[in-house]
Order: structure tokens, then sequence, then C-alpha cells
């Protein structure tokens, strides 16, 4: 062998026994098993030269890379990221987070403006006329009281009129509580439906909704009282409880009772929190799912135990979001309504200028309100189904053969069965 500085010897054809033919690859021993470890071969010519080779490369079928691979594959070099999750409407088919929740409800009411917000504006108006009567005739009242401070000692004197005053300051905020009752509950399932039908990118009207939901209105009517129920029983327990240790204690037990009071209602705040969050679910599933009221309400339990605190974070939050947009729309309304009314007492005119000034800030409040929280819930309630029961599988089906389709058929609503969950 030559040590690489002199000629090397010549085979019997007239060719190096090192250098290969020109025109072909150098012939690989067949013996040799592929990845077997072998002599480096010279750099050929017109390669530049490089660093040395620490280790010698492996010769195996096939062309060999010019540096070795490196040991750990780098993102960007053969890796593929997840496909996005499919979404025909207002949400993707996949568990949800907060801003999807968040985003998903603006989504349902600009995708359809008249049946979510014309409603909701309906639903506003009745429950915020009894409430705006009722503190426009209390205003009356308290403007002649700045006209004339001295009549009010006269008029403390006078029982009627402090019947009257009482009558409307309470009689219209119950009034209005009763008009909820009925027009609210109606909303919430009119929405659900609205927004059950969304998620697959349909649009369906109010009428078409109505006609849907009617035959569920005894179960949601029957949902709200139990919730009323269950809210209002601690509350009479309380306020007796309170009554009776006020009849026991002595005149100077005055900081027991409010001590006692306090403590109460920080305990009800907390019981009110807890039964709102267990219970957020049970009108959409009384719209979405036809069940009867108190086995949604039990079904709504269940889908909320496991993830009670993030159920009942997304819910507290957008309260708070949705009261604090609520404030900033009806409060110049309100105030300028109850200057009206107080600064203007004794002219019809004014009268009426302030139950409409507050009307009109009581109702731009609630009409968003109304659609925002039931919008939450109902997408909070597709969320959980999802995580619990592989739900995203089953809109997923579907939304690819209504794609194919090419429209959303009115059958998409019995999807929400629990029968058609992946994993019951």
């Amino acid at each position: 062998m030559s040590d690489g500085h002199g000629p090397p010897p010549e085979t019997p054809s007239g060719w190096s026994a090192e250098q290969p033919p020109p025109y072909s690859a150098p012939p690989a021993s067949p013996w040799t098993a592929p990845g077997a470890q072998q002599q480096p071969q010279p750099t050929p010519y017109g390669q530049p030269y490089g660093e040395p080779l620490q280790q010698p490369q492996p010769l195996g079928p096939g062309p060999q890379t010019p540096y070795p691979p490196h040991p750990h594959p780098q993102p960007g070099y053969g890796y593929a990221p997840p496909p996005p999750a499919l979404r025909p409407g207002i949400i993707p088919l996949r568990p949800l987070g907060l801003g999807d929740i968040l985003d998903g409800t603006i989504k349902l009411i600009r995708s359809n403006p008249k049946a979510v917000l014309g409603l909701s504006a309906v639903a506003a108006l009745l429950a915020s006329v009894p409430v705006a009567v009722g503190q426009a005739f209390v205003l009356d009242t308290m403007g002649g009281v700045l006209d004339d401070p001295e009549s009010a000692y006269t008029s403390s004197n006078d029982g009627l009129t402090s019947v009257y005053g009482v009558a409307a300051q309470y009689g219209g905020t119950l009034v209005s509580y009763m008009v909820q009752f009925v027009v609210v509950t109606l909303l919430t399932g009119v929405l659900t439906r609205i927004l059950g039908r969304a998620v697959f990118g349909g649009s369906i009207t109010a009428r078409e909704a109505w006609q849907l939901v009617k035959g569920r209105v005894p179960a949601l009517f029957g949902v709200v009282a139990m919730m009323a129920v269950i809210m209002l029983v601690p509350l009479v327990v309380m306020v007796l409880l309170i009554v009776v240790v006020a009849m026991n204690v002595s005149s100077g037990g005055a900081g027991v009772i409010l001590g006692l009071a306090f403590l109460f209602m920080i305990v009800y705040l907390g019981y009110y929190l807890f039964f709102t969050t267990r219970f957020a679910f049970a009108s959409p599933i009384v719209v979405l799912e036809g069940r009867g009221a108190i086995e949604s309400m039990r079904r709504s339990w269940h889908l909320v135990t496991g993830d009670f605190w993030r159920v009942f974070g997304i819910l507290l939050l957008t309260s708070l979001l949705v009261g604090l947009v609520a404030g900033v729309l009806s409060v110049p309304f309100t105030l300028a309504g109850t200057l009206f009314g107080m600064f203007g007492a004794g002219s019809v005119a004014t009268t009426v200028v302030s139950v409409v000034l507050i009307a009109l800030g009581g109702t731009l409040g609630s009409m968003l309100t109304y659609p925002f929280q039931a919008g939450v819930a109902g997408l909070l309630y597709a969320d959980r189904r999802m995580r619990s029961e592989a739900f995203d599988l089953v809109l997923q089906t579907a939304a690819i053969e209504q794609q194919r389709q090419g429209w959303v058929h009115a059958s998409a609503d019995e999807l929400w069965h629990p029968s058609n969950s992946a994993r019951p």
C-alpha cells in the first residue's frame, strides 16, 4: 500500500486500486453489511477541504450526506403543527377557553342581532317600566320636599301618602321581578335554541326558535321556580331568626343583631353563589336535551362536578364584566331621569320624561346583560360536555357532514341529546 505521497500501484486494467474509474461510484464490497464502519475515503477532486471527521462515516446503501445528522430533530425541520379545530359557527369544535366563550357569545349576538337584541330589548323594557314608574313617583314626592322642607313634617303625619310612597317604591320592584320571572325565562329558552343552531353556523329566526321552545316552557318555569325556592327559603329563615333574636335581647343589643345579620349575609352570599353555579346549566339542558326540570338540575349538578371552580370563575367574571358595561350604559340615563324627577316635581311632563329616561337606562343595560349571560351559560354547557363526554367528536362529525351537504339541517338540534355523546 502507498502512504499517499507516491504513485498508487497500478492494476492490470491500468487504473489505480484506490481511485474509482471515471463516471462511476467506488465499488462496495458485497460482504460489507449496511452501516458497517470502514476507512474514510479521500476527498473527491474539486471538493473543498473541511474539518477532519472525528469518527469514520458508515457506508450504507445509497448516497451519503456530507454532514452527519443532528442527534435531536429541531422544530421546523419535518415538524407539522396540529391542524386547527373545525369552526363552522361561533366557536371552534373543541374544548373551549375563556376567550373562546366570550368571543363566541359576541359572535352569537352579531350573527343574529335582530332575534337576539330585539327579544332582549323587549324583555328588558317590560322589566324596566314598572321600576321606572315606581321610582318616578318616589322622586316626585322627594322633589316636593326639596321645594318645601317643612312639608316633610306635615306629610309624615299623612299615613295615606306614606302608604302610596311605599307601594310605589316596592310595588314597582315586585312587579318588575314578576315580569322578569316570566319574560327572562322565555328569553333564555329562545336564546339557547338560537345558540344551539349557531354552533354549526346556522341561523334561525325568533319565530322559529319560539316554535321549538314553546313545548319546553313548563320545564323552564319549573327550573326557575325551584331555584327561587332554593334561594328564598334560607333567606326567610334568616330573617325570622334575626327577628326572634331582636325580640329577646335588650335595647343595648343592637350591635349583636347587626353582627348576626352581617354574618348571615356572608353565609348566604356563599350559599347563593354555590347553588347558582351548580344549576347554571339547567335551562340549557331543558331546551337542548329536552329533559324535565328536576332531571335537568340533576344533570347540571353532574356536569359541573369536577370543574366547579372554573365554571364559577367564568360565570363570576362574566357577571362583573356585564355589570360594568350595563352600568356605563344605564347610569347617564338613570341619573338624568332622577334629576328630572326631583327638580321638576309636580309636572306631569317632567314625570313622564323621568319615567322614560329611567326605563331607557334600564333597558339599555339589561338588553346586553340577558343575552350575554345566556350565551356564556350555553357555551359553558357545551364546553363541559366536550371535556367530560367527548362531545366535540360528535359535533365535528356532524359539521363535516353538513359542510359536505352545503347547509345546516334542522336535525342538527337533535345532536344535543345525551344519547349522541361519545362517552356517556
